[in-house]
């Protein structure tokens, strides 16, 4: 069932479009992601969606008695109650109905003795009837529903009665999504609803929001996200929308695949245009020939051109560079603790070591003191207890979230060469250039600077200072997607060392060498990326498990059935091991179908054809949906197997 649908939706300042002709369509239990750089207008259209604002051309159109939730970037719950307090609005018709069952219970229990008489039997089944409504819309649980996603929200059981007047930023962002998910509306629309989020209870919220019971709208950088929850992806790039099914890393995959076969389209056409022109230029003036020339002419005039294939918007291109090499032993925490006040230690004992070019990620759930650390390894916040000692040679550059590194009243230009008065203008325009500041954004205040300007600001004073340690804290916050993939790219061709904090699962994926866990017990050291983290904290969940102590009725029964379970297990491994291959060969079939198509696609009787190009496309989606889909089960089949054979 579709339950919206935009239509050729426009968004137009005079004459030049933000975005023209947007298609979308959003079904039931959809899960769909809107993508695209920055500027591209995604939280425009969210917000024409959620009707906050209306197309300039087009229409957005909701199936009957849809309701749609939306949830905008970096908004907070504003309210003069408590937590809970506030949570129960959501459930007033329902407490309403409670309130009328209590009613009722009182009016049957204060009935006459005669049960015989009409208004008993009134009062009775209007009790069964509102009863049955209550259950069914999960009044006996709704209590318990409230605190499961304030829990997943990281507000404890102590907390629900303090006032929301008195909650920081993150933490009212966190109740507007809370309460936004227990209203349960029928089309779900998310701008950024990872922000704030530490990566404990982004897990949650992703588990949570795929048995959500009704659809999904999002916007996200964060691609590890968009691959756990999203199913459908729209581009919004070249003032449109293009539609492909799949998850986020899905998506890339087919676009990289369609540009791919655009450029074969477009250079196999010029190299016909080519030699159709060549011919004509040489027959035209001969009388012999010049016949066939014009007729070669007419058709290089009625051709269908192609327009030349455009990636998407410019990206940032640069790299990090050291100006000296740093000693081997970079940074060492022995023994510390941090805070604010003596009082009040966030985490204790803080004990590791950071070698050169190495690229050390600090997690850890929110206000455990990631960012704190990073501030008393700078002495910007002193040890509360331990110390750190800095190696030889060591030169510091320093990422702030905060954005406290950037003068306000500065323009762009002023923020570089007030630091490197010696360089030439033109020097540090060319590398203002790189980070996409060009012609008068030199000369714009930092002040009036988006979030993700200033974040480019920064990384372009930490390229120019040629620092050998770079510590950054959260670097991807405010950075579009490819702006995230040119940074993760310069960090891991750096030739120094980072250590820094995130909350980012995919970026400290591409870019960890290492992993710091704070805890409340402290500090642990992990090598490897994210992926490897999480593999590690199961080992050592079931190694816990392992050493709980079996009954000795346990074990012995353990023992009577190993024979049994041997033999289950070995048809388990024939039967798995025949589905392996069988997915096998339909991948190999659905790969040479893809195949196939691609190479229609191509021909030249085809590439003029836009209708046919159209079906063309859509058969091959879909083939490409059937093939990520056989390639998953794969993938769990034959980790299946592998754990059988283990």
């Amino acid at each position: 069932m579709i339950l919206l649908q935009v239509q050729q939706v426009a968004r137009h300042f005079g004459g030049d479009y933000l975005f023209k002709n947007a298609q979308l369509e959003v079904q039931d239990h959809a899960r769909v992601a809107l993508v695209g750089p920055n500027g591209a207008g995604k939280s425009t259209l969210l917000k024409m969606i959620a009707g906050i604002t209306t197309p300039d051309d087009g229409q957005i159109i909701l199936g009957k008695n849809v309701q749609v939730g939306y949830l905008a970037q970096d908004s907070g719950l504003s309210s003069e109650r408590t937590i809970y307090a506030e949570m129960l609005t959501i459930f007033e018709p329902l407490r309403q109905m409670e309130q009328q069952m209590h009613t009722l219970e009182a009016a049957i229990a204060d009935s006459s003795t005669d049960h015989t008489n009409a208004d008993y039997a009134d009062l009775l089944k209007r009790y069964d009837q509102i009863q049955h409504d209550f259950t069914e819309a999960n009044g006996y649980g709704y209590e318990a529903e409230i605190r499961g996603v304030l829990h997943g929200f990281q507000f404890p059981e102590e907390t629900f009665e303090k006032p929301i007047s008195t909650l920081s930023g993150g933490e009212r962002s966190r109740l507007a999504l809370a309460k936004l998910l227990l209203a349960k509306k029928d089309v779900l629309i998310l701008d950024e609803p990872t922000n704030h989020l530490d990566i404990e209870t982004l897990t949650w919220l992703e588990n949570y929001l795929q048995t959500y019971p009704g659809a999904l709208l999002t916007v996200s950088h964060d691609r590890y996200f968009l691959d756990k929850i999203t199913k459908e992806v729209y581009d919004m790039s070249r003032h449109t929308l293009t539609h492909y099914t799949g998850n986020y890393s899905h998506f890339l995959t087919l676009k990289a695949d369609n540009l791919t076969l655009e450029w074969k389209a477009f250079e196999k056409q010029q190299a016909e245009i080519e030699k159709l022109q060549t011919f004509v230029d040489k027959n035209i003036v001969r009388a012999s020939s010049t016949k066939q020339a014009q007729s070669r002419r007419k058709q290089l005039e009625k051709m269908d051109k192609l327009d030349r294939p455009q990636n998407d918007a410019a990206k940032i291109h640069f790299h990090f560079e050291t100006e000296q090499p740093s000693g081997n032993e970079v940074l060492k925490v022995t023994e510390a603790a941090v805070g604010y006040e003596p009082d009040k230690i966030m985490v204790e004992p803080i004990n590791f070591e950071v070698n050169r070019q190495e690229r050390l990620a600090i997690i850890g759930p929110n206000g455990i003191g990631k960012s704190t650390l990073l501030k008393s390894v700078l002495h910007k916040i002193p040890f509360i207890k331990g110390q750190e000692k800095l190696g030889s040679n060591v030169s510091v550059g320093y990422y702030d979230q905060e954005q406290r590194n950037l003068h306000a009243n500065k323009t762009v230009l002023e923020e570089l060469w007030d630091d490197h008065r010696t360089t030439p203008e033109k020097e540090i325009r060319t590398l203002l250039g790189s980070f996409l500041f060009s012609g008068d954004d030199v000369l714009k205040v930092v002040s009036q600077l988006s979030g993700g300007e200033k974040a480019r600001l920064l990384l372009t004073k930490l390229a120019m200072n040629h620092d050998n340690f770079l510590i950054m804290d959260e670097p991807t916050n405010h950075l579009d997607i490819d702006s995230k993939e040119v940074l993760e790219t310069a960090l891991r061709d750096f030739n120094g060392t980072v250590l820094f904090v995130s909350h980012d699962r995919y970026f400290i994926n591409q870019v960890a060498t290492g992993i710091i866990e704070l805890s409340d017990t402290g500090s642990k050291r992990y090598l490897g990326d994210y992926d490897y983290y999480l593999a590690k904290k199961a080992e050592e969940e079931a190694f816990a498990a392992a050493d709980t102590p079996t009954t000795t009725t346990q074990a012995i029964v353990t023992a009577q059935d190993g024979y049994k379970a041997s033999k289950e297990t070995q048809r388990a491994q024939r039967k798995l091991a025949r589905l392996v291959e069988q997915l096998e060969n339909q991948m190999g079939e659905l790969e040479q179908q893809a195949a196939d198509i691609q190479e229609e696609m191509a021909q030249s009787e085809t590439i003029t054809k836009p209708l046919v190009l159209q079906e063309l496309q859509q058969k091959l989606e879909t083939v490409q949906a059937q093939l990520a889909q056989t390639e998953t089960e794969w993938e769990e089949q034959a980790l299946a197997l592998e754990g059988l054979s283990d």
